[in-house]
């Protein structure tokens, strides 16, 4: 229902910065729910960021509060993750997921399983 294309992944040093973007295929953009999930090696998929719909409000985990900025622009369809003081624990593949099924309606839901659709990932490489 949703093609969603992430970039900007990439190699950083740590305490370094990437921002990365998700653009996302659907007239429906401005009332679907769009997040930020991560998944490492040997662990399970973990929210990052999200926002409601307008962007007004926004979400983050504990382990990225202070360092990462959400954002959504409605006009290009495309939400944002700006990643700065990045750790070596931030290594991962970053998804972009979208809920064009409105289980989460409004937006701001930090559970994976309410968003249906997903980017293929884009990795995140840390170093110290």
């Amino acid at each position: 229902q949703v093609q969603l294309e992430e970039s900007g992944g990439g190699m950083a040093q740590a305490g370094g910065s990437l921002r990365l973007s998700c653009v996302a295929s659907t007239r429906a953009f401005k009332t679907t729910a769009m997040g930020w999930f991560r998944q490492a090696p040997g662990k399970e998929r973990e929210f990052v960021a999200t926002s409601n719909w307008s962007d007004s409000n926004r979400y983050y985990a504990d382990a990225v509060k202070g360092r990462f900025t959400f954002s959504r622009d409605n006009a290009k369809s495309t939400i944002y993750l700006q990643m700065d003081s990045l750790r070596p624990e931030d290594t991962a593949v970053y998804y972009c997921a979208a809920d064009p099924m409105n289980y989460c309606s409004g937006g701001g839901c930090t559970v994976a399983t309410e968003y249906g659709y997903w980017g293929q990932g884009t990795q995140v490489t840390v170093s110290s």
